[in-house]
């Protein structure tokens, strides 16, 4: 009985230059997915980081509006206060402090709307904020509106065309 050996052929030697080309390719290719999707996901996170900041400091100033009524219930708000960097209300008038005399509802609003500036100002880059309040009709109704941009990226072109990501807005209604 005589035993044959086969010897391999060209075609079961092992992989060819060309396949391992095409499975690096297709590697490069899942990683470049994975590190877009990694950047999307820390975009998010500083997109959802500056608008909780947001709505924590639109309520701060809803909770000043609710402690002064005197002001913002009366109707001597005016219908429409900004709030930015360049009207940051620094003038205002020291309520707070010991010895500083009759705190008026006018001054107590003035003090809490500069403390709001200087709070927004730490938290949210570029900001720009609008309180409309209803001079007519009761109750007072008031409008807190706080605009500011943010760095974020686009996940496609759709979103970059339409500049949903530009200047993102949150509003909050408050009954002083």
């Amino acid at each position: 009985m005589q035993l044959s050996v086969a010897t391999p052929t060209m075609r079961e030697r092992g992989f060819s230059l060309v396949e391992v080309m095409v499975a690096l390719v297709i590697c490069a290719v899942g990683l470049l997915g994975l590190a877009k999707m990694e950047s999307l996901a820390l975009s998010s996170t500083s997109v959802a980081n500056s608008r909780s900041l947001a709505a924590i400091e639109a309520s701060s100033m809803a909770a000043a509006m609710h402690a002064n009524p005197g002001y913002w219930s009366a109707g001597f708000a005016p219908a429409t206060t900004l709030v930015s960097a360049a009207n940051n209300f620094s003038t205002a008038l020291p309520c707070m402090t010991a010895g500083a005399g009759s705190c008026t509802p006018s001054n107590m609003a003035f003090h809490d709307l500069q403390q709001w500036a200087i709070a927004l100002a730490a938290v949210l880059p570029g900001y720009l904020a609008t309180i409309t309040c209803s001079t007519t009709g009761f109750p007072v109704t008031c409008t807190i509106q706080i605009q500011w941009t943010e760095n974020a990226i686009a996940a496609n072109a759709t979103q970059t065309q339409i500049g949903a990501l530009a200047a993102p807005t949150y509003v909050l209604y408050v009954q002083p």
